[in-house]
């Protein structure tokens, strides 16, 4: 077992994201970037960990309701060296190494955890920084060593001089500190500094004051420990993601025809041989199918899509089923809990919600079907809709298999159609129709004859059409 835990720091607002949403839950290619940091650590088999909350601390607990995962609340909010003191009562018995890291760098890799752990064993080392090199350091603490290149300070931007700003070697906020050393230095650590806070990174110069060497782990990918402070830093983050992703579904065996311009969320499944359109985004738990096409400007979000299926121009699904051989669209909208059979057709302006729709049914356009249940090989008329609400609660329609349903008809729930029957065009069903039957329900027809000059003339009868 490896003999550490980890703390995440995670109790900021980010004033500069200037938003009323705390940092951590900003999202980095569909998914708060905090769960990116959390999933790195839980893969390096961290032995506890330990999330440090503050600004809209419920929120972030809601977000990150991971078993074994344990949170505890700064408050106030006095700097990182004050956060990590919080850790202290859950970590009073253990003893062994404990990993700090903050929540705002979504792109850290388990395996570099894993090497920085290595790095830190291998040299008996009782503190550890991980340290990058950038060409640009603004913004960050910068790495101060002495002659013999061992670490000696790290110091912040705002309390840094010309001499020092120049450094490129700069503070990744990732450390690995023997416990029982860390909160000896914590309690030496004051707030003397420009932003009177309690600096973590003191906790260096103090190592040192005590005659304990400071290790320095330099992280030659810096893009991994790339921290989020301001939206521009967020899309920049998302791209590295968004541009990963799409590389290892190409690699699999998926078409993307522009992939600068699809956007695929970190954990979404293709199937090989799936051909996918410029301006798709695909999100949340999506799984798609093997063989499926899908059109332009289509966006799904937490379906289950089965093979060869086809997804046509602007559709819109959320948290529907769609099996094998079904066509989507164009312009069709899947809505919660819409189940779509094989080789079913979903047309253009077509909208589904919370309906199962059978194998080989087809609803060709412009159609509502709310609360439903549409069986096998039904033909459902242009125009038609399930009026499943009475302004008090929701009804199911019911239509059995191999029914054809003509154009303009209004199903008003609840209402059952039996199997194999015929409904007439134009027709407001508001009873249950028996199998194998014919139902029209219509005004009769009037004709009128017009002169010139003078109203309209009756004419001789009314006839039903």
């Amino acid at each position: 077992m490896k003999n550490y835990s980890a703390v995440i720091l995670a109790a900021g607002k980010g004033t500069r994201m200037k938003s009323d949403l705390c940092k951590v839950l900003h999202a980095v290619a569909g998914r708060p970037m905090i769960a990116y940091v959390l999933e790195s650590v839980l893969a390096a088999a961290a032995e506890k960990v330990i999330l440090v909350v503050g600004h809209q601390a419920d929120l972030v607990k809601q977000a990150l309701q991971v078993p074994g995962v344990e949170f505890v609340v700064q408050e106030p909010q006095l700097g990182t060296g004050h956060a990590v003191g919080f850790a202290a009562p859950l970590l009073k018995n253990f003893h062994g190494d404990v990993l700090i890291l903050c929540g705002d760098t979504p792109l850290i890799e388990p395996a570099t955890l894993d090497n920085f752990h290595r790095f830190h064993r291998e040299r008996s080392s009782r503190l550890t920084v991980m340290t990058t090199i950038v060409r640009d350091p603004r913004g960050y603490g910068r790495i101060v060593r002495d002659e013999a290149a061992a670490v000696v300070r790290i110091v912040e931007e705002r309390d840094a001089d010309d001499k020092i700003r120049a450094i490129n070697e700069i503070n990744t906020g990732i450390y690995l500190v023997d416990s029982a050393l860390l909160f000896s230095l914590l309690e030496q650590v004051r707030p003397e500094n420009a932003q009177g806070e309690y600096y973590l990174t003191d906790i260096v110069a103090e190592a040192v004051r005590e005659r304990i060497p400071v290790a320095g782990f330099v992280l030659r990918d810096s893009e991994q420990v790339a921290g989020v402070n301001t939206r521009a830093d967020l899309a920049a983050v998302s791209r590295i993601v968004w541009d990963r992703v799409r590389m290892e579904l190409m690699l699999s065996g998926v078409t993307l025809l522009d992939p600068s311009a699809v956007y695929i969320d970190q954990g979404v499944q293709v199937g090989p041989d799936t051909v996918i359109h410029p301006c798709v985004t695909l999100a949340g738990a999506t799984r798609i199918g093997r063989e499926c096409v899908i059109e332009p400007g289509v966006i799904i979000r937490d379906c289950a899509v089965g093979d060869r299926v086809n997804i046509l121009l602007g559709s819109r699904l959320t948290s529907a089923v769609i099996r094998d051989g079904a066509s989507i669209g164009p312009m069709a909208h899947l809505r919660p809990e819409a189940q779509i059979g094989k080789n079913a057709r979903i047309g253009n302006f077509v909208e589904v919600k919370k309906s199962v729709v059978g194998d080989g049914a087809k609803a060709s356009h412009l159609t509502y079907l709310g609360d439903s249940t549409i069986g096998k090989n039904v033909n459902i008329g242009c125009g038609t809709i399930t009026c499943n609400y009475d302004g008090r609660k929701k009804h199911r329609t019911i239509i059995h298999d191999e029914c054809f349903i003509g154009s303009d008809v209004q199903f008003v729930a609840p209402v059952e159609i039996g199997e194999g029957s015929l409904i007439g065009a134009g027709s407001t069903i508001t009873r249950d129709v028996p199998p194998r039957s014919l139902a029209v329900s219509r005004a009769k027809q009037k004709i009128y004859q017009l002169r010139k000059g003078q109203g309209p003339k009756t004419a001789d009868e009314d006839r039903d059409v």
